[in-house]
């Protein structure tokens, strides 16, 4: 039997990821991958694929999936009320599916962003070494109702495991965004790093895969940079003030100043929050003021 993900809802936003493209960037191809790495890493640990595996990302509203063959599947980060059957099944735990079963979410509870994870990865194109969608370079994008996502069925095995692993689900709640300087935080003057990093900002409804926008500004008084490379996790100032985010589908290079530079950590936190929520950008080492 042909093992498939029927796709009966799609929810709000979901998309197949890995960890990205790597070494593609000199061509304007995005990294693309997973907006939180530890969630999918979580799902991939407790199914035993290997970390590279491709899971579904799903943002705040989860779909409906209705499965053809045995599997297992696992889910974490966002808690989005998921259910199997009608019934609720737990984050980060193994889950067996059977022949027919249908999973859902009943709604949001923590969180912005869930993945799950199936045993032996999603098995979608690879297209320069990585099954990430995105827009543009993927044939599919996002996820439609009716489309079909093939997987490797799996029997039930009668062996027993009794590895734990600790799971730390405190950073959804997390409202501090680790940063290190970026390339041209030292032109900042003394009260904008000072506002920087003493201010409450807010995140903007049009964030997305590509940029989370902030709502509070910055007086910019720095002269345009000549373009060069950005990445995921680089904070940009524009000319009117702007703070924006760049995120996993960003663009490769850019001509706004880069004042400050995401952790790997900050990045996983800023991916899990809600449009409209707050927070504070955390310097990571000192910074000269």
């Amino acid at each position: 039997m042909k093992a498939e993900i029927e796709v009966v809802q799609p929810g709000l936003f979901s998309s197949i990821q890995d960890l990205g493209r790597f070494g593609f960037q000199k061509y304007g191809v995005p990294h693309s991958g997973v907006m939180d790495r530890y969630a999918m890493r979580i799902c991939n640990l407790i199914l035993g694929n290997s970390q590279e595996a491709a899971v579904l990302e799903i943002t705040m509203q989860g779909p409906q999936l209705k499965f053809s063959a045995p599997t297992r599947i696992c889910i974490s980060g966002a808690d989005l009320s998921p259910q199997l059957n009608g019934k609720a099944v737990s984050l980060n735990e193994l889950i067996y599916i059977s022949e027919g079963d249908v999973l859902k979410f009943a709604g949001r509870r923590s969180g912005f962003r869930a993945y799950i994870g199936i045993s032996g990865g999603f098995r979608t194109e690879k297209l320069m070494d990585s099954r990430s969608w995105y827009e543009g370079l993927t044939e599919e994008f996002r996820l439609l109702k009716g489309m079909k996502l093939t997987y490797k069925a799996e029997e039930f095995s009668d062996i027993e495991t009794h590895s734990s692993l600790k799971i730390d689900s405190e950073y959804l709640a997390e409202d501090e965004i680790e940063v290190y300087p970026g390339p041209e935080f030292s032109q900042l003057s003394f009260t904008q790093k000072n506002q920087l990093f003493n201010s409450l900002f807010s995140t903007n409804e049009d964030s997305n895969r590509m940029a989370v926008q902030l709502k509070e500004g910055l007086k910019n008084e720095l002269k345009p940079i000549i373009t060069a490379p950005v990445l995921p996790g680089t904070v940009q100032l524009t000319p009117s003030g702007k703070i924006i985010v760049l995120m996993r589908d960003c663009q490769t290079t850019g001509g706004y100043p880069r004042i400050l530079q995401l952790s790997e950590y900050g990045i996983q936190v800023l991916s899990q929050k809600l449009p409209g929520e707050n927070l504070s950008f955390q310097k990571k080492d000192y910074l000269e003021f």
